[in-house]
């Protein structure tokens, strides 16, 4: 079943690595690391904007707390929680694949 442009170029990329001699750890850890990059980009981004429409609300509403910290650190953590599990799955079945396949479907 072809994938999109962007994973056939990942699936051979990773079977090079693993032809090359990286082990399922190594691949494992380069899959969860774009992962990982992507979740501290979206943090960062995500409480700004979050500062920024707190900011506006609390103009608007009276007593309203705009830089609850507590509220902050759940939702990262929660969102970090969510990218390692959905990270994990691609990560385990790219570790699993047979180099030669990858590299056949070139």
């Amino acid at each position: 079943m072809p994938g999109t442009l962007m994973q056939d170029w990942r699936q051979n990329e990773i079977g090079v690595r693993m032809a090359l001699g990286a082990d399922w750890a190594i691949v494992k850890r380069l899959v969860l690391r774009e992962a990982l990059m992507l979740l501290a980009a979206g943090l960062v981004i995500g409480i700004g904007l979050a500062l920024w429409a707190g900011q506006a609300a609390a103009k608007m509403l009276f007593g309203l707390k705009p830089n609850d910290a507590a509220t902050f650190v759940a939702a990262s953590v929660l969102l970090a929680v969510a990218t390692a599990a959905a990270g994990y799955v691609p990560a385990r079945r790219a570790s699993g694949m047979d180099p030669m396949d990858a590299l056949r479907m070139e």
